[in-house]
């Protein structure tokens, strides 16, 4: 039942109109990139609320990290951490860092429209790739990425210095 998509400015001017009610945006000032914490909080639950603003705003600025959020009158019902970069083995790309939608929200649409915005951010930007990492237990997530067409195409190694 979602209308068409109405372009309100480019994605590059942060806002874009999915639904009537429904409108992602940049989150660029400390009060909009607050109003994201309490989504993206179920994602990283190790980061404090007070940490939370700090952070990302480090982040914006070491490694042109972006946060987005799909609002749903005027509610965050989704949000997504995400950088454009280049490295050797991908060219230039868009790399998710984060990407959630609200507990008790999920399976209305959000979490779709979000990564589609995304996808078209992607191309805006000329990139040649979409990349993200998902936790081996977020069976969901993974349903949900195969169905937008992502190939599981490495592993992920870590290692824990602190």
């Amino acid at each position: 039942m979602l209308a068409s998509c109405h372009k309100l400015e480019s994605r590059s001017q942060t806002s874009f109109e999915v639904e009537m009610s429904r409108k992602i945006s940049l989150a660029a000032d400390d009060r909009e990139i607050e109003s994201c914490y309490a989504v993206m909080s179920e994602l990283r639950p190790h980061v404090t609320a007070e940490e939370f603003l700090p952070r990302v705003r480090r982040q914006m600025e070491v490694a042109g990290y972006k946060l987005a959020r799909l609002s749903d009158g005027g509610e965050v019902k989704a949000v997504a951490g995400f950088r454009v970069s280049e490295c050797l083995a991908w060219g230039k790309f868009l790399y998710v860092d984060d990407l959630v939608s609200k507990d008790g929200e999920r399976s209305k649409g959000y979490g779709g429209e979000l990564f589609d915005w995304l996808v078209g951010y992607a191309r805006e930007q000329g990139c040649d790739q979409f990349h993200l990492d998902s936790g081996v237990q977020r069976f969901a997530a993974h349903r949900f990425y195969l169905t937008r067409r992502m190939a599981i195409e490495s592993h992920h190694f870590g290692l824990k210095l602190k």
